[in-house]
């Protein structure tokens, strides 16, 4: 695999150099047909792959077989950057003590250089609810959301990432806007920012703010990681939904290219988990992702 987008910040599995570039959200709908390409020859069915994906630990913790058997034969071949589902920041049940060290095995195994999850709650009294629910906007829950995320990096033994989420409704009491409680847990858990700019375009529209005007607020020096997505219009809601089931607008990609040039470098991640596409419909998805971040880098270069 030769090619820029490919080659650039590709390191060995394990290595303690984070990717950078365009990766993918690795899903079962097309694992079979990555494990052929894998074993196949053909350079030019190769190189369209990305550099690197992301996984979900929890889609392959405590199972045997074929599943984390199949992860194995990717992370050889590939970096691979992890994403959480379940930690609930915002919850108010204690960590799972079983959860944890799992967790913190799965991610030294692959050779992560963060671990990321969403900056909200997910569970009750021990229940996945299998949403991301947001938090209160206010200083309380913010210092909540840090302390938790402090002891999550003490448990797992590397940098935390938070997801700064797309939300429909607002709960509870705020005292400041959303992107202030995200710079304060930030600031207060001393961590990293997985930035999904579809997220920020998703809230903008649906709660009436200018999505470039949020990102410049963000400490770009806490970006790790930046998601991309596709989302659907509901007419009959009036609201932009996070779908993840469609495919990455031009806006969205716009807010991506015109974040790049203003961070740099960085592990960018499309997702897609509803009407997965065949792999090649995918990747050529990727190579437009791809075009945008080429541009945004582009734009940083220029005097």
């Amino acid at each position: 695999m030769t090619s820029s987008a490919q080659t650039e910040g590709r390191p060995s599995t394990g290595s303690a150099e984070p990717p950078t570039g365009v990766g993918v959200g690795l899903r079962w709908d097309f694992l079979d047909e990555l494990l052929k390409r894998l074993e196949s020859s053909d350079e030019g069915a190769l190189e369209a792959l990305p550099p690197f994906w992301e996984v979900s630990p929890e889609n392959y913790m405590r199972r045997g077989g074929y599943i984390p058997e199949s992860l194995e034969r990717v992370a050889d071949r590939f970096p691979v950057i992890t994403h959480g589902l379940q930690m609930s920041i915002g919850g108010v049940d204690p960590y799972d003590d079983a959860y944890m060290a799992e967790l913190r095995s799965f991610v030294h195994r692959f050779g992560s250089p963060w671990h990321s999850d969403h900056l909200c709650f997910c569970g009750v009294d021990g229940k996945i609810l299998h949403d991301l629910l947001p938090m209160p906007q206010n200083l309380g829950a913010a210092r909540h959301a840090a302390t938790r995320v402090r002891e999550a990096q003490d448990r797992l033994g590397l940098p935390m990432a938070v997801e700064n989420i797309s939300f429909y409704v607002r709960l509870g009491h705020e005292d400041m806007p959303e992107v202030d409680f995200v710079n304060t847990v930030l600031d207060e858990a001393d961590c990293k920012l997985l930035l999904d700019v579809n997220n920020v375009y998703v809230n903008a529209q649906n709660h009436g703010f200018d999505p470039r005007a949020w990102i410049a607020q963000i400490d770009m020096d806490r970006v790790v990681q930046v998601h991309v997505a596709g989302h659907e219009w509901r007419p009959e809601d009036e609201l932009i939904i996070d779908t993840h089931g469609a495919d990455v607008i031009d806006p969205v990609l716009d807010l991506l290219t015109w974040t790049i040039a203003r961070k740099g470098p960085v592990a960018v991640i499309l997702e897609r988990d509803n009407d997965v596409p065949s792999l090649d419909t995918l990747m050529a998805e990727r190579q437009k992702v791809q075009a945008a971040y080429d541009a945004g880098l582009a734009q940083r270069e220029d005097p």
